[in-house]
């Protein structure tokens, strides 16, 4: 029978559909594994694990007995073909990274791209990931974000990179090397301003988790006067801080929206637009609807 233990329960898998099923695994607490990927790890005739002895702690916690070979950057090229042929037998295949969602910075994409060219299904098994867990421990924006993954090693490569995202609206995501996190910091206050908000995370569900909030000047200084941290290490950095608009254009935007909004959505629109207080902005456009020019009169 093909399964899996949770405690001493066991649970019996049920058959999975051929195709490469792509696995998130935890990203350091082994309970945030999901019942799904367990299921899907349980059932398929093959797992292609980034490296096969961290991925056999995950299997062996679980009583998992599910082949493993390994797929990592090094070997890429002479086990995808490999892969691609136990596909082509009707077999299920899962693929895991060692940690987390794959295909985020590892080579999984050109695994997924050989195997839909082949005419193969691709199926997600969600769970796991240290960008979004990163992302929602931050306190910094989510509605927009960009996942740059890591950025180049030497210090004017890096800067080059920053310097290409300085104007995106949107919080920055990294991952991180620990003996190169002060230098990153350093280089992002640089070229991005160190006025931007930002949070440092690591070791995110292990014992050791912390995530650090501040501005990236703060956050450089005090990394650089510490030893380099340890662990897995997740950078976020806030849009870039925009002025706040003179009144005139303030007026200026509410005048223009009102000709074709109410008051109410042109003072939501201009809320959306400018960052300043949907109420205030409100009070505003119907002093101006009433022909008053005194912001204290509104």
């Amino acid at each position: 029978m093909r399964g899996y233990r949770i405690d001493a329960a066991a649970f019996e898998a049920p058959p999975l559909a051929p195709g490469l099923h792509i696995v998130a695994t935890p990203i350091g607490h082994l309970g945030d594994v999901t019942l799904r990927a367990l299921a899907t790890l349980a059932a398929a005739d093959l797992i292609a694990a980034e490296d096969t002895r961290v991925t056999r702690i995950l299997t062996g916690r679980y009583g998992i007995e599910t082949p493993l070979t390994a797929y990592h950057e090094h070997n890429a090229e002479a086990a995808r073909p490999k892969i691609l042929a136990a596909l082509a037998e009707g077999k299920a295949v899962a693929l895991v990274s060692d940690a987390g969602t794959p295909l985020l910075s590892d080579p999984g994409y050109r695994l997924v791209e050989a195997v839909l060219e082949a005419g193969h299904a691709v199926v997600p098994v969600p769970g796991a990931s240290a960008l979004l867990a990163a992302l929602v421990a931050a306190g910094l924006p989510t509605d927009t974000f960009l996942f740059a993954g890591f950025l180049p090693q030497k210090t004017a490569a890096r800067r080059k990179r920053l310097g290409a995202l300085a104007s995106v609206p949107a919080t920055l995501v990294f991952y991180e090397s620990p003996h190169r996190t002060a230098d990153a910091l350093a280089d992002m206050a640089a070229v991005l301003g160190g006025e931007r908000r930002a949070a440092v995370a690591r070791e995110l569900t292990k014992a050791f988790e912390t995530v650090r909030r501040d501005t990236l000047a703060a956050l450089a200084a005090r990394f650089a006067g510490e030893p380099a941290p340890k662990g897995e290490i997740v950078i976020l950095i806030g849009p870039p801080v925009e002025a706040a608009p003179e009144a005139e254009d303030v007026d200026a935007l509410l005048v223009r929206l009102m000709g074709t909004l109410s008051l109410k959505e042109a003072a939501a629109e201009a809320a959306a637009r400018t960052g300043l207080p949907r109420r205030d902005l409100y009070r505003r456009a119907l002093a101006l609807k009433d022909g008053g020019d005194d912001a204290d009169d509104a």
